[in-house]
């Protein structure tokens, strides 16, 4: 089945976090960061099929060797909180062979980011699942955020742009300085830069799937913007699952194993509701005059007309015919299991199935607050180490 998944975040040296580590951890390589003298070894982590670093027409051929490149990121950045890099993270498809996926991440690269300015760090992974697993191939991509200029210098990330008075003066703020908007100087950081990114590579995924010949496609857009009533799994990373493969249950992997069940449940009712309504659909040309209404009865009516109709036009009829058996069976197991037995207590499930779903959203909220809490408490923790590092140093 198709998977979209496009996430991005910035590597921050206020979360304890490093460009050389980061670049090193994703091309599996050994990286020394000359900022804090700290070197980062991944060359026994497995999974890595292809890195390389694409660069625009004008920056220096220096920049191609990751140790420099990273390391000028590094020093060129003076604060001790400075945003270093973004870093993508996205799913490829188990669709296309290995060559396609590479060929289309690297297509996607060329055209949206190199094409735009940026120094792209590009990092292919197929981790191993030899344990039956599903194969997840995804690939990675580290890009300064500090734009290169086109004379190959390191250009700013922002400039001020100064409030006016009506005479064209500027304004001073209450502590005496220049009041003042720091604007970016690229639109890299723009959500509105992110939906464009995150729809093109649904569009260009979706464009080979066609040309493959395959029905399944996927969705850059949220739950909510499709109009499904779903609730979004967290991201857990690559730690996360490590623990969890072991068997160590994380609160992560709880948290998302609780979310399937939720929306399994959701599309089941869904699916449920739906077809009660067509059969009530279906049946208002067999009541002619108010009458307590036995749902059974209305879906063996029912049955028999979707029989007829898959003999009229149906290619295979027994295959047809198979399937909607099936699917009249589970029809009436679902309201027998609950009691239902006419249209007045079918408004009453219905009733008592929305209350359901909405305990289950609210308990879901809570959740997903927790967890953002716990988030940031770890952060906070990373942070707190890191500052302890450099006070003993």
């Amino acid at each position: 089945m198709a998977l979209y998944h496009f996430h991005v975040e910035q590597i921050k040296r206020s979360e304890g976090r490093t460009a050389v580590a980061s670049a090193a951890y994703r091309a599996g390589e050994k990286l020394h960061n000359l900022w804090d003298g700290e070197t980062h070894d991944y060359t026994k982590k497995g999974g890595v099929i292809l890195s390389e670093i694409m660069l625009p027409e004008y920056a220096p051929e220096r920049f191609s060797d990751r140790h420099t490149l990273w390391n000028e990121v590094e020093q060129i950045e003076k604060h001790y909180k400075a945003q270093l890099a973004y870093s993508f993270d996205m799913a490829l498809q188990n669709e296309f062979s290995l060559d396609e996926n590479i060929a289309l991440a690297r297509e996607f690269v060329q055209k949206y980011f190199v094409s735009d300015g940026m120094i792209c760090d590009l990092a292919v992974h197929q981790p191993d699942r030899g344990d039956g697993g599903i194969p997840n191939p995804h690939f990675h991509v580290l890009v300064p955020i500090r734009p290169l200029n086109a004379d190959g210098i390191w250009g700013a990330k922002q400039h001020r742009v100064y409030h006016l008075d009506k005479d064209g003066n500027r304004i001073k703020k209450e502590d005496g300085s220049w009041a003042f908007d720091a604007v970016p100087t690229t639109n890299w950081g723009k959500p509105e830069t992110l939906d464009l990114w995150r729809k093109a590579w649904a569009d260009m995924v979706n464009a080979r799937l066609e040309e493959k010949g395959l029905d399944c496609r996927i969705d850059h857009r949220s739950y909510v913007d499709q109009g499904l009533d779903l609730i979004p799994t967290v991201h857990e990373g690559p730690h996360v699952r490590k623990m969890e493969k072991k068997g160590i249950r994380t609160e992560k992997g709880e948290l998302n194993r609780w979310i399937k069940a939720t929306n399994r449940m959701i599309r089941n009712i869904q699916a449920t509701l739906a077809a009660l309504k067509e059969w009530l659909a279906e049946a208002k040309e067999i009541l002619k005059e108010p009458q307590e209404v036995y749902l059974a009865q209305l879906l063996s009516d029912v049955h028999a007309l979707r029989n007829q109709t898959a003999m009229r036009y149906a290619r295979g009829k027994a295959k047809a015919k198979k399937n909607n058996l099936k699917r009249f069976m589970n029809e009436c197991d679902y309201l027998k299991q609950r009691g239902v037995l006419t249209l007045s207590d079918f408004e009453k499930h219905l009733s008592s199935v929305s209350e359901t779903v909405e305990s289950r959203k609210s308990s879901m909220h809570w959740k997903q607050t927790r967890l953002k809490e716990l988030q940031q408490l770890m952060e906070d923790a990373k942070t707190y180490a890191a500052l302890k590092r450099s006070w003993m140093k």
